[in-house]
This record gives C-alpha cells, structure tokens and sequence, in this order.
C-alpha cells in the first residue's frame, strides 16, 4: 500500500496555488525565510512542507527557469534521507515521546533491536513541543550547511508549543541565519502568537473537494466501495487525514451507533450504551470517538435540533477530553460521562 506518512509520501493534490506561490519565489530568489502553512486537519499541510523541503534541498539554483513544480522523485537520494530522517540539512520538531516511551526507544537502540514503525506507532507522545525541542534546533543551526545551500527546519505543529517553546521559535523568527527556511504548520495559526504570525508569510491550504477527496481514498484505500467512499467524503469535510481514519476506523458504522444510542429516546437502554461505551473507550476506538461525537454534536445544531443544548454539551466535551488527556482520566468514565450527557438532551 502506498505510503500516506507525509515525510514518505510523494503525491499532493489539490493545492497547486500554494506550489505556485513558493516556486515563483524561490525563482525569484526572495522567498521568505519562515513559512506559516496552515488549514484544517488532514488537508495536506505536513504533506505539503515536506516537499517544499525536498525542493529546496534539492533544487538547483543555477536552473530556476527549468523547474515548473516542487516534485521530487521518489528515487531521489533527498527523498530517502528526508524519509529516513537522515538529512544533514533538515530538521524536524514535534512533540517527543512521553519519558517512559523515550526510555523504551533508548534501550531499543542500545540493544541494537531497533523499533519497527508499528511498535514506535503504538508509542505515547507527550502533550506540547517544549523549549528544549526548540533548542535541539538552535544546536542544528549553529552548524554550516553541508553543502551550503538551504537548511530547512519544519515543526509540526506549531499549535503543539507551550509558552516558553514558542518564545524561543520567536527568537529564531527575529534573527533568522542566512539561507534558513522555517516551515511552520499549523491547524489554528489564530491561537499562535501575534508576533509569530507577522515574522511569516502565510500560505493557507484550503479543504479538498470532495470529488478529489474520493479520488484520494481510491488511490489509497483501493479497497472501499464507492457507496463506502461517497458516506466518508460527506463525513470528512475535506480532509483526507480524516477520511482515512475514517476508512480505517469504519467510522461511518461508528457514527450510525453514536446516532442511535443518542436518539434512543423512550427506547434508550443503559446496557447497550455501557456496552457502546466500553467499545468507544478502547485505544483503538477513543480518538475516533473524540472527534465523531463532536462532529454529531455540531450537526444537530446545524439541523437546529436543542441548539443551545447540543453547544452546551459539545464545550463540556471539549472540556473533559482537555482534562482526561492533561491528567490521564479513565477514558471509560469519559466516554461514559459525554454520552450520558448527550442522551439526556434527545
């Protein structure tokens, strides 16, 4: 199956406008040094900075006229260093393993049985970039350039930061070393601050449409039926990351049952939403439930069914996976709680 990771995959679709506006400037030689890419979830952003990156790395700068996009083949020798994470030039940021997970990874490499990409998948991360994440990139920085051309740091995303990570991005931002690009993603970039968003030129990638979303899936879940495809892409507003979870998840059947045992009405039973409950709970089943059961919440407004009671549930909601996931709640008694509190309201 072809990969779908962004720092493997070698296919973007639907967002030529932003290709254009980064090769024109690059051809122009005045592309900014800090690029804020931001949009909603599973659009394509990572996918998108990646291979901005591998362009950069790559490209010729004696050439400009000859380059019409931002591909990089697959075969390429940057492709597979950016994709190993082997790249002298690049520097990615994202959240790090919580301690425990980290120590697992040590003693993996220590012993020499390196983790497989399932086994590293299964791993925690911890719930924000911090400074010392930021500082890793003040260290790579200080370094010349292998070849001196471009060094291209991503952080992915830069919504993750806490406060103090942030300020020091800031500092990067403020004084940015020469033939450094900075490719910052970002789901809220209205959440960053201020002073961040005015350092960088801003790209905003637009959902997908959903005639190009199905043509995705097919590409990547070749699997799926059509009627199967069209009942994810009205689910997944445009987003392919999302589709995909979808798809995998068997989100639409996940969907119908979070319907029925919220709209159960006099025929509401408590053992099968503990039962549903339960399910919901397990790893496999809680960040599907997180982001459906706010997807239902949000459409019964929109169908003007308790208005003002479905927002009052979806912000508790919000609240409590902040809490479950800030102090390790029991996701049972999450999942439970919500749906307790969204039965009651049809």
């Amino acid at each position: 199956m072809e990969s779908f990771e962004p720092k493997d995959n070698a296919y973007l679709a639907g967002h030529s406008e932003a290709e254009k506006f980064v090769l024109e400037a690059w051809r122009r030689g005045n592309l900014h040094q800090a690029l804020l890419i931001s949009g909603a979830k599973g659009i394509g952003k990572a996918t998108f900075a990646y291979r901005v990156a591998r362009f950069l790395l790559s490209a010729d700068e004696t050439k400009r006229d000859k380059y019409t996009s931002l591909e990089v083949s697959a075969e390429a020798k940057v492709f597979k260093q950016i994709s190993s994470e082997s790249h002298p030039d690049f520097k990615v940021v994202e959240r790090g393993y919580i301690k425990t997970d980290k120590q697992k990874i040590i003693k993996a490499v220590q012993s020499g049985n390196y983790m497989s990409d399932d086994e590293l998948r299964e791993l925690k991360k911890s719930g924000e970039i911090v400074v010392d994440d930021v500082r890793a990139v003040n260290e790579f920085l200080s370094k010349s350039s292998a070849d001196g051309n471009w060094r291209v740091v991503l952080i992915d995303s830069v919504d993750e930061m806490n406060r103090s990570a942030a300020n020091a991005v800031l500092k990067i931002l403020e004084e940015p070393p020469h033939k450094t690009i900075m490719l910052l993603v970002s789901h809220n970039p209205k959440g960053l601050l201020p002073t961040i968003r005015s350092r960088c030129a801003k790209l905003e990638l637009k959902p997908l449409s959903d005639s190009l979303t199905a043509s995705l899936l097919r590409r990547y879940r070749s699997e799926l039926s059509e009627s199967e495809i069209k009942q994810i892409c009205a689910m997944a507003e445009g987003s392919i990351g999302k589709a995909i979870v979808y798809a995998d998840g068997k989100a639409a059947e996940f969907y119908k049952r979070i319907y029925d045992v919220a709209t159960g009405g006099k025929n509401f039973r408590i053992a099968p939403m503990l039962k549903f409950c339960a399910e919901a709970a397990s790893e496999t089943n809680y960040e599907l439930f997180k982001e459906l059961i706010l997807k239902f919440l949000t459409e019964q407004a929109k169908a003007g069914n308790k208005v003002e009671e479905s927002a009052e549930v979806f912000d508790k909601a919000v609240k409590i996976f902040r809490e479950q996931e800030a102090v390790n709640m029991d996701k049972r008694q999450v999942v439970t709680d919500i749906m307790t509190k969204v039965a009651r309201i049809y």
